[in-house]
């Protein structure tokens, strides 16, 4: 952005945060907003959010924070030239130093408010790649435009980076902020784990290689069903798949897999529970959780999750989901946090789940302990919101 002469602070004490959100939902988005707010009212900055409303807005004034409502996320021209307006005024009266536009609707908003105005924009692309043809990469065009970039992952990056000649310098990867008080082996009782193993039919002894996401074609859940085959026909009978997603989207495929189950003679060793409304309890039922997708999913939480309940997680090399896994070769073996497989190979599948599950007690405990670990240091809002608080330092500090 322009810069003219009005002094501006070089730390983020005594600074103005402006971010604009979609909405001030209890959902991973919101709160990793407000644990920025909170980091940068704790840093001695001034912190405003601007958004629809929602249940965390009220949170915002506990600790000093401001809220402002303002509908930034649709794609009304008549809309983002209102609010362009009210920004710029924002901007002006507020002395704002930094805007952070969370969505490309926002982006398009801030640029035109701060125009020739003392103003860094710092921009977050969506998990969602922006169409390849007008009019996604018209949108899509807001979000490389600010002075900083921030991409929930390095597979969404190095997109970017290829469609809109962005120099990679002006990306940082902050990956997408879990509930990890939520997902926490230690808020999970054990009624929540017992009950849960009942509604599933799990004998006590038996162990659970948990397949998440919704019953769709592209999610992998043929190929998960083709490794549980190759498993049992080892002779192991201590073990279920657990297939849990929503599954009426695609029926004719969720009937498809029960067929196949029944013709393998696999279907009582077979699970299809459909949609969950405790996954943190199901994280904590399974001994392995299984991710197989085909194409890349909209985010890696999932992967994310499960780590933070301390579970092993199988996933497949698609997307952003490597980066969210600790394994070979991007990390020693004994250091692993689970197993990433080639896309479509049961084979694979199979062996990475047989070999999470061979595990002795004690090198399944650390494993555990290594995925709550990581879980925590890379996607609390906490730890999001510390990354992101250092890329508004590093634009302040900088020389202009």
């Amino acid at each position: 952005m322009i810069q003219t002469n009005r002094a501006k602070p070089r730390s983020l004490a005594g600074a103005t945060i402006l971010q604009l959100v979609p909405a001030m939902r209890d959902d991973p988005a919101g709160q990793a907003a407000v644990e920025i707010a909170r980091t940068l009212v704790e840093a001695g900055a001034r912190a405003i959010l601007a958004g629809q409303g929602g249940p965390l807005a009220g949170e915002l004034r506990s600790f000093g924070a401001e809220w402002l409502p303002l509908p930034n996320d649709g794609w009304n021209p008549l809309q983002i030239r209102r609010n362009a307006a009210r920004l710029a005024s924002l901007v002006a009266a507020e002395r704002i130093d930094i805007v952070h536009a969370q969505s490309a609707a926002a982006a398009w908003s801030a640029l035109q408010a701060v125009h020739k105005q003392p103003v860094f924009l710092v921009t977050s692309f969506s998990d969602r790649l922006p169409a390849n043809r007008w009019p996604g990469t018209l949108y899509g065009q807001s979000l490389t435009r600010g002075d900083r970039l921030i991409a929930p992952s390095s597979y969404v990056s190095l997109a970017m980076i290829e469609r809109y000649r962005i120099k990679p310098e002006r990306i940082t990867v902050i990956p997408r902020a879990v509930d990890t008080t939520t997902f926490n082996p230690a808020a999970i009782s054990s009624d929540r784990i017992a009950a849960l193993r009942r509604v599933w039919g799990l004998l006590p002894n038996t162990r659970a290689v948990l397949v998440s996401g919704r019953i769709a074609p592209w999610n992998g859940q043929l190929s998960a069903l083709d490794a549980a085959r190759l498993i049992f026909a080892q002779g192991r009978r201590d073990l279920a798949f657990v297939f849990a997603g929503e599954d009426r989207s695609h029926a004719r495929f969720a009937a498809q897999l029960r067929r196949r189950a029944a013709m393998h003679g696999i279907d009582t060793m077979c699970r299809f529970v459909g949609h969950c409304d405790d996954m943190p309890a199901a994280h904590a039922v399974a001994d392995v959780v299984a991710i197989p997708a085909l194409q890349p999913p909209l985010t890696g939480r999932a992967a994310a999750e499960a780590q933070a309940v301390g579970r092993p997680v199988v996933t497949t090399a698609i997307g952003m989901l490597p980066e969210n896994v600790l394994a070979p070769p991007r990390m020693k073996p004994e250091l692993r946090t689970g197993w990433i497989v080639r896309p479509g190979q049961p084979g694979e599948l199979a062996g990475a789940i047989d070999q999470a599950l061979s595990l002795d007690p004690t090198a399944t405990e650390a494993l555990g302990a290594r995925a709550r670990q990581f879980a925590e240091f890379m996607f609390s809002p906490q730890s999001v919101a510390a990354a992101i608080r250092g890329v508004y330092t590093s634009l302040l500090s900088r020389d202009r």
